[in-house]
């Protein structure tokens, strides 16, 4: 699954901040057990783990073609064997969302995340997760147009001003390159 630019910015931003608190020696300190039950609950308010839910079957969706390509004759084998063993290794998932909890208590404060989750439970919050995409996509196509002519602008102004200032020897400011055209069938 690709992340659109503003959801891959978001991640770095939480990743980073994770890393300096990780790093920090407040870092070593206990968690409380309702420390990370509030941060259990704000990870499943906003879905913070779900798009990882796609790696174990990923993997052995991979693993499954690599060795029926390799042993063809053993594909009925091959397939139940993988999906056992898969099914297996499901269950550390729980170990996933432990280690979430634990960053997020740890960058977060218990308050913080109470309210965290509860804004996402909310009728609002809701909405900013099922629509914050399609509106994170509008307003990168929006920058985009802004950019355009800030830059067409910029260059206009500029030319202009330059030739006022030494007349027709100035420098023609370089046209502004056009940004490559977005697919709008989204």
């Amino acid at each position: 699954m690709m992340l659109h630019k503003p959801a891959r910015r978001l991640f770095a931003v939480v990743a980073a901040s994770a890393v300096l608190a990780l790093s920090s020696p407040a870092f070593s300190q206990e968690v409380s057990e309702t420390h990370l039950q509030a941060a259990r609950d704000a990870i499943a308010a906003i879905h913070a783990t779900d798009s990882f839910d796609g790696i174990l079957p990923s993997a052995a969706g991979a693993l499954e073609q690599q060795l029926i390509q390799k042993n063809p004759d053993l594909q009925a084998l091959i397939t139940s064997t993988v999906s056992e063993k898969a099914l297996a290794l499901a269950a550390r998932r729980s170990d996933l969302e432990k280690e979430a909890a634990l960053a997020y208590a740890k960058v977060f404060s218990e308050e913080d995340l109470k309210a965290i989750a509860a804004f996402y439970a909310s009728d609002a919050g809701k909405k900013l997760l099922k629509d914050g995409p399609k509106v994170s996509g509008e307003l990168v196509k929006a920058a985009d147009i802004w950019q355009n002519g800030i830059a067409r602008d910029l260059a206009q102004q500029v030319g202009e001003a330059l030739q006022k200032a030494v007349g027709s020897t100035a420098p023609a400011a370089p046209a502004p390159e056009a940004a490559p055209a977005e697919n709008s069938g989204n």
